[in-house]
């Protein structure tokens, strides 16, 4: 098969020898199938979501509840991707940093408990495979329901681009580039009429 930049760019980029299941923070980045913008449209410098694209955001907020030492920080949907930080949980219960005391959460009735040491189940494939297909089931669901526009094959690319985050100032950078994504459309790598743009390079240590 001849080499297509457009369809082969995407090589392998997990780190060799990396345990994607340890207890860590990850910034993701998942892109749908062919950059179709399908979550809505940026106006004004901010993200307008459609019905599909507050479809996706639910299902993000969604995953500790349903996930065992799953966490999620910041987090975005642009046009045709997401970009968010997904936490494992290991020996560190604390994985709410913008929580008044992250390692207590309330409990049914609003009192609150110690969240406790929480063994890390999911691997950070495990949780973006589990993402993509919910998402994709939900997103089929108002194609059908609601005539959300379809897609051919597949509602996301196969890959994913991670990065691990290894310190606070990482972290705090990585935070700031999601909360401006949407200002930064116009030289987005992921906008099919945008100039080339390496964000990598923002949070690089």
């Amino acid at each position: 098969m001849t080499f297509n930049p457009e369809c082969h760019h995407r090589r392998s980029i997990r780190l060799k020898g990396h345990d994607y299941a340890q207890a860590g923070a990850y910034f993701v980045t998942i892109v749908t199938q062919g950059r179709a913008c399908v979550f809505g449209g940026i106006v004004d410098g901010e993200m307008r979501l459609n019905a599909a694209g507050h479809m996706v955001k639910t299902v993000w907020e969604e995953m500790p509840a349903f996930y065992p030492g799953v966490g999620i920080d910041a987090f975005v949907v642009m046009p045709n991707h997401i970009h968010g930080i997904i936490v494992l949980v290991g020996a560190d219960p604390c994985v709410r940093p913008d929580a008044a005391d992250p390692c207590v959460r309330p409990d049914a009735e609003g009192h609150g408990q110690p969240q406790g040491v929480a063994p890390t189940v999911f691997s950070l494939g495990d949780v973006v495979q589990r993402f993509k297909t919910l998402t994709t089931r939900r997103y089929i669901e108002g194609v059908k329901r609601h005539g959300w526009p379809s897609f051919p094959g597949r509602l996301w690319q196969r890959n994913y681009y991670e990065h691990i985050i290894r310190n606070d100032q990482s972290l705090a950078r990585i935070r700031q580039y999601i909360i401006e994504n949407p200002m930064r459309w116009a030289c987005d790598p992921e906008n099919p009429q945008a100039a080339t743009f390496k964000p990598e390079e923002l949070w690089h240590t």
